[in-house]
């Protein structure tokens, strides 16, 4: 009855309030009654809130006469008896009020989202809830959010500004089971971390390094709680930097990736090829979250997290998510899809140069002379592109190493039929350097050592003068 009595005291209060504003004869009856030597000059209301005061007072006081009571009274048995009872009575008091104050937040979280969520359930418990940016995947820009976290969910909306009517609208819901939280580093935007969910994946930034804190610890703790009452024990943070944006080859297709940022990559993850605004343009593969071209994308399957719904992948997860699988017989790579890292490790020689083809402009170009193909020079714009961007093969080609201008006296030229290439190095030593290994190239000769061979022009027949394109 007591407990009955304190979950419907709020709404008791407030009927009295309404009615005394709204019913002038009922406000005429109260104040009467009031005025009567029997009530003590109290108001309804305070005698309506003794009820809840009597119980808490019951436990002080008892508490109290035990302190004073010596230990072999023969009061002390029932009295402590009595603060055991007392103290069940105020604790399930206690939690009926909290039950009872959820349930109206929960009521009103329902009215802000326009009551289109079915949140109002007893089993249900707002954690913490507040307002938050979200990092775009698709640039750098960080858009306001906010989040309504229970004790099974993650409610994650979008404000609507509107003077009537709910006040968000939900964009996802996230599951705390297979919740992962992260915490993230990011230069551009301070106190960022990651929930990573089955449905999505978000990175988000809080408003202060306490406030992200504060988010982390809660998610945390609702993880860990939840886990708890379903008897697992799992680490909900990944620590691992490869968890961070990485999805496992078995949870591909069951858990949202992390997408890679449009400005984080310059070509398609996949075939190498650069984007551009118009013919290759960025797209996400919704299952491993890479960025990759139209080409690459060309393949669609069903993503368990997205509740089995048709989307966009690459063709490797395409591979693994189907089942497909290609002849055994592996592509040979592309010419031009050597890596520089790679081959600049394992050179015979390489160095930045300027070049110039016929009539173009000269520009810089980081030019490579693999061991693995030495009658091959391989042209790059940096040391760490993963694509050159042309490839020379040398045999055949006629040297001339006459400066091409009084501005680069250390230039040569390649030429061959109507094809001419021009080079300039640094230096002169740099440019013999080079001259030694390209002689022999173009001879169908190789070296490891640019320095075992001291070969010149003048130990080769001298060229058949050419016509200049």
């Amino acid at each position: 009855m007591y407990g009955e009595y304190v979950k419907g005291f709020d709404n008791a209060m407030e009927l009295v309030k309404n009615m005394t504003e709204r019913i002038p004869q009922f406000k005429s009856v109260v104040e009467e009654i009031q005025r009567q030597k029997i009530c003590g000059s109290l108001t309804l209301q305070h005698h309506m809130l003794e009820p809840v005061q009597r119980i808490p007072r019951y436990e002080l006081l008892l508490k109290d006469y035990l302190r004073q009571l010596p230990p072999d009274s023969l009061d002390w048995n029932d009295a402590k008896k009595s603060l055991e009872i007392i103290s069940t009575a105020a604790s399930h008091s206690n939690s009926a009020i909290r039950k009872m104050e959820n349930l109206k937040k929960l009521l009103e979280i329902y009215e802000m989202l326009g009551e289109e969520e079915d949140i109002v359930n007893p089993s249900n418990e707002l954690i913490k809830e507040g307002q938050i940016l979200k990092l775009a995947a698709r640039n750098t820009s960080a858009q306001e959010r906010y989040l309504f976290l229970f004790n099974d969910m993650l409610l994650y909306c979008v404000p609507r500004f509107s003077l009537v009517g709910s006040k968000f609208t939900v964009r996802t819901r996230v599951g705390i089971d297979g919740m992962k939280i992260v915490e993230t580093q990011n230069e551009e935007y301070p106190h960022t971390f990651q929930v990573s969910g089955k449905e999505r994946t978000l990175e988000l930034q809080a408003s202060s390094e306490q406030d992200k804190e504060e988010w982390i610890k809660a998610l945390q703790e609702t993880i860990d709680a939840f886990h708890q009452r379903h008897e697992t024990f799992r680490n909900a943070i990944a620590k691992d930097n490869d968890s961070q944006s990485e999805v496992s080859t078995a949870e591909l297709g069951k858990r949202a990736p992390r997408w890679i940022r449009d400005n984080e990559v310059t070509m398609c993850m996949k075939c190498k090829e650069s984007f551009n605004a118009l013919t290759r343009r960025r797209h996400h593969c919704r299952a491993c979250g890479h960025v990759v071209c139209w080409k690459c994308s060309d393949y669609k399957a069903q993503l368990e997290y997205d509740g089995g719904k048709l989307s966009k992948v690459c063709k490797d997860c395409y591979q693994i998510i189907s089942g497909f699988t290609e002849s055994e017989e592996k592509k040979r790579k592309g010419i031009l899809e050597i890596e520089s890292a790679e081959v600049s490790g394992n050179s015979v020689v390489c160095s930045f140069l300027q070049y110039m083809e016929k009539s173009k402009p000269w520009q810089k170009a980081w030019c490579v002379i693999p061991k693995q193909d030495p009658l091959a020079l391989y042209m790059y714009g940096a040391p760490q592109d993963v694509r050159a961007q042309a490839t020379i093969p040398l045999l055949g080609y006629i040297v001339d190493d006459m400066p091409r201008s009084a501005d680069l006296p250390h230039s040569f030229k390649l030429t061959q039929s109507k094809s001419a290439h021009s080079f300039a190095a640094d230096s002169e030593e740099l440019k013999q350097k080079w001259l030694k290994i390209i002689l022999l190239a173009v001879t169908g000769e190789t070296t490891d050592d640019p320095n075992e061979h001291s070969a010149t022009l003048d130990d080769h027949a001298e060229p058949k003068k050419k016509s200049e394109c």
